[in-house]
């Protein structure tokens, strides 16, 4: 084995642990069925405890990578080739209606998820202070430098998403920036959705005038089957509880969009709403972070982690998509104010946006044991 643990590494044992059997899994080092290596090798080898062993197959179980069989250890339960071969010969996926999944409540002010009124005020009133009349320009049509930068590092050391500055566009709401991406890759195109999903998704790209596919939810993601004999190009998903069904997609599913995505000039419109909340002792893995072929748009919102009145969402683009987008659409104007992406910028350098993230996660943790 090969396992090496870097203690001067910011990221926790356990995780960097997790991200180098993750890779072996993915590459085939460890095939389907394959036992794994015990944990007290795995610790002995790695010079850590049992419980960083242990936290490190939580998250492959968590996952879908592994599964833990009593008193035997732990098993490889992803297929690099899981979706298109089993779905030419089977198509054993369950459907899902709207009436599967009855949809969540919307937040109120007394959700977990709320955030701190006080702490808001008081972030409000300190950017007023420092930055008295700056907050009467206009911002950049990009947005403001200090919030995309802010939103870089934060992707960096939360979601392993590395990008930069110039990659980042800033609009006021989900909706307003899938009406940039229709504008950008095209209004020709067809564009595949998840059948059921978030209904404004539907209406924008049909107001946009483009040509929709509706592919079926199976328990872990869209049907293997519809993904294959789709005519799109585009493809929207939401794979972290999509709304309103509540299916996460699985590991496998994701790679399979990803290896979907690697014919032609395909793109993945990847709508991250949410996943900040995940129970998960890891925040879930993201398409952006696992692309080899820059194909990936990713997208989320402030919406739901501080509030559905701050209409703010940001998406990253493909590096290569980034000229493209300045010449077709790099005249449009930022329509978020500038004195919202200050206090946004303020909330996550210093810190106060995460912490308020861990502590719902912590709370749902509770729920959930």
């Amino acid at each position: 084995m090969k396992y090496l643990i870097d203690k001067n590494n910011i990221s926790p044992a356990y995780l960097q642990l997790y991200r180098q059997l993750r890779e072996d899994i993915i590459q085939n080092v460890y095939p389907f069925g394959h036992k794994l290596p015990s944990k007290r090798l795995l610790a002995d080898e790695t010079g850590t405890s049992l419980i960083t062993v242990e936290h490190a197959y939580a998250l492959l179980c968590e996952e879908g990578y592994t599964e833990s069989r009593e008193r035997s250890g732990y098993y490889v339960c992803f297929r690099p080739g899981d979706g298109f071969a089993s779905a030419a010969e089977t198509n054993t996926g369950t459907p899902l209606r709207h009436t599967d999944i009855s949809a969540p409540s919307l937040s109120s002010s007394s959700s977990p998820n709320h955030f701190s009124y006080p702490l808001l005020a008081r972030t409000m009133r300190k950017v007023l202070s420092d930055y008295g009349e700056a907050i009467l320009e206009k911002s950049p049509n990009e947005g403001c430098l200090v919030l995309r930068e802010e939103i870089r590092k934060y992707l960096l050391r939360s979601r392993g998403i590395s990008a930069d500055t110039s990659q980042i566009i800033i609009g006021s709401g989900s909706e307003y920036l899938y009406g940039l991406i229709a504008s950008l890759l095209g209004r020709g195109q067809i564009y595949a959705c998840e059948s059921p999903s978030y209904h404004k998704i539907q209406q924008v790209y049909t107001a946009c005038g483009v040509t929709l596919e509706m592919l079926p939810l199976g328990i872990d993601g869209i049907e293997s089957r519809a993904l294959q004999n789709t005519n799109a190009d585009i493809l929207h998903i939401t794979p972290y509880r999509s709304f309103p069904s509540g299916v996460t997609a699985s590991a496998s599913k994701r790679h399979e969009y990803l290896r979907w995505a690697e014919k032609g000039t395909r793109y993945i419109i990847e709508d991250d709403y949410e996943s900040e909340f995940s129970v998960s002792r890891k925040a879930e893995e993201t398409l952006f972070a696992h692309t080899k072929k820059e194909n990936v748009i990713y997208m989320n919102t402030f919406s739901n982690t501080i509030s559905p009145s701050l209409r703010v969402a940001y998406m990253v683009l493909p590096a290569q998509l980034v000229s493209a987008f300045e010449e077709k659409l790099g005249f449009y104007s930022c329509t978020v104010p500038t004195f919202e992406q200050y206090v946004l910028a303020h909330l996550l350098s210093g810190g106060d946006f995460e912490r308020h993230i861990n502590r719902v996660r912590r709370q749902k943790r509770k729920g959930h044991s």
